[in-house]
């Protein structure tokens, strides 16, 4: 058993310091400081492990505050910031574990720059936007904003770029530096109450008085409708073939609520409150008024038949 084992334990000796042999060879010299394999190795898995890491708990971090509903924008910023100062940790380690010192980079970093500045000033800009929008918050997400006639909700806030959700259901990506360089609507900064209008013109002689408390009676009956501030009914205008009432009222903007589905419904009621109260809805109307006689002439040399006087039909 003896001879046997002291052979063995000489082989596992001998593996285990040509392992070591080999993770202390030196790959190359940067200055006067040698980096061996085991360096080499261990830099990136330490980078690798640390993002997975990372990963992990950010996802963590977020479901933990979607519980609890938290602002997303705030959630947003905190997996920015984690994630910043995560890598800039793990970049600092693998450095310090090659033993290349930061101050190495100065020379690089300037170069860079230069280059950075003739070549990617959209991208910087577009990087710096991106912050100030998460920081002044002039957007949010699940906001309702209208940029360049494009209605839509903010889905997301990236870094480089926003991603837009239009009410069509297309995803439209813009550059942050045009949400901050361009006029942006936005129908939800303050609160979610917005006020929509349906205007509906009826036939003039009808009663007007009576007109007003059914559309006032259509908009109240829809649940979307706020009560307060309360609807208002406007008698607009006396036009050429109509009388014009708008109906003004207020609801609350909901994800995936639909403005036009609610003014659709109101119609609808407006349509059967006037049909079973015989109030007609208007169209165009033209009255032609002739004055004087009508001569009718004929572009041949024959005179025109004429059926008051027979003599000329056999002509």
């Amino acid at each position: 058993m003896v001879e046997c084992t002291l052979p063995a334990r000489s082989q596992r000796t001998q593996t285990v310091e040509r392992i070591t042999e080999f993770l202390s060879t030196v790959i190359f010299h940067f200055g006067e400081t040698p980096v061996t394999v085991s360096q080499a190795l261990a830099a990136p898995l330490i980078v690798i492990l640390g993002l997975l890491l990372t990963r992990w708990l950010v996802s963590f971090i977020t479901r933990r505050m979607q519980k609890k509903e938290h602002d997303p924008n705030l959630i947003l910023l905190i997996k920015r910031v984690i994630y910043i100062i995560v890598i800039t940790v793990l970049v600092a380690t693998a450095l310090s574990m090659l033993h290349i010192p930061l101050t190495a980079f100065a020379f690089v970093s300037g170069a860079v720059a230069i280059g950075v500045g003739f070549g990617a000033q959209t991208v910087i800009n577009n990087f710096i936007s991106g912050w100030i929008l998460m920081g002044e918050r002039p957007i949010s997400i699940g906001d309702l904003v209208e940029i360049n006639d494009t209605l839509g909700t903010i889905e997301t806030i990236n870094i480089r770029s926003t991603r837009v959700k239009r009410v069509d259901g297309v995803r439209i990506v813009i550059p942050n530096s045009q949400l901050l360089e361009n006029q942006v609507v936005n129908w939800t900064l303050v609160d979610r109450e917005i006020r929509t209008v349906v205007r509906v013109g009826v036939a003039y002689g009808s009663p007007v008085r009576k007109v007003a408390e059914l559309i006032e009676q259509a908009v109240r009956e829809q649940d979307e409708v706020l009560t307060e501030p309360p609807p208002v009914i406007i008698f607009e205008d006396f036009a050429d073939s109509a009388l014009v009432f708008d109906a003004y009222f207020f609801t609350l903007l909901r994800p995936g609520g639909d403005l036009r589905r609610l003014r659709s419904e109101v119609r609808f009621r407006i349509d059967d409150l006037f049909r079973e109260n015989d109030v007609v809805i208007s169209f165009p109307q033209r009255d032609v008024h002739i004055d004087g006689a009508l001569r009718i002439e004929s572009s041949r040399s024959e005179p025109l038949l004429d059926e008051e006087n027979p003599d000329l039909r056999g002509q």
